[in-house]
């Protein structure tokens, strides 16, 4: 029997009154309920990074090194990510970023799905400067997004969707990610990412 699919859900934002906790628990909730997946959520309030980088190949600064520690083998031990992120200026958080930053194999041959929330947009203009940034990494982002516009009035007091729709959409969004990370999951185990084929001309 295949054995579960390992997802890490990142949640992006970490600003006083974020809505981020509302919509990750309503994100795992569905991941719960999945027999193919199981999941660990790196939330990177509890798991802040350093933001003064090292030189290229060095270790982590002097003092950095736990927290650093706290987050890399999590994202390194997934078959795919979950991204929830809110749209800050049109694009996404610092945080977000500075956590992709600190990372680079982790991410590679891997699928990202995208949950995002905001305004009037729904935080797509986040989600799609995501994509180029993690395609640099070797990230393989789906097409299934979950958007949430206006997403204060999108939970009622329960934290469960108003809009029916909204459940779908995760559905449809965790079942491609399910796709995509079981097909990759089986690459990566078959030969490395990166790895030229034998014989190759």
């Amino acid at each position: 029997m295949t054995s579960p699919l390992k997802i890490a859900v990142i949640v992006g934002s970490t600003r006083d009154g974020r809505f981020a906790p509302v919509v990750t628990s309503w994100l795992t909730g569905h991941l719960a309920e999945r027999r193919d997946m199981t999941f660990d959520v790196v939330d990177l309030v509890e798991t802040p990074l350093p933001v003064v980088f090292p030189a290229f190949g060095e270790a982590p600064p002097p003092g950095t090194e736990e927290l650093v520690a706290a987050v890399s083998p999590r994202l390194e031990a997934a078959d795919a990510f979950v991204i929830v992120t809110p749209e800050y200026n049109h694009s996404y958080p610092a945080s977000l970023k500075n956590a992709i930053d600190w990372h680079n194999h982790e991410w590679h041959g891997k699928p990202v799905g995208f949950v995002s929330y905001g305004g009037v947009s729904g935080g797509l203009r986040a989600v799609e400067h995501l994509r180029g940034v993690l395609a640099e990494l070797n990230a393989m982002t789906i097409r299934e997004t979950v958007s949430l516009a206006g997403v204060w009035s999108q939970f009622d007091a329960e934290g469960k969707a108003v809009d029916p729709a909204c459940d779908n959409a995760v559905t449809a969004l965790l079942d491609q990610l399910a796709w995509w990370a079981l097909g990759l999951r089986e690459a990566r185990e078959a030969r490395p990412f990166g790895k030229p084929l034998e014989n190759a001309i």
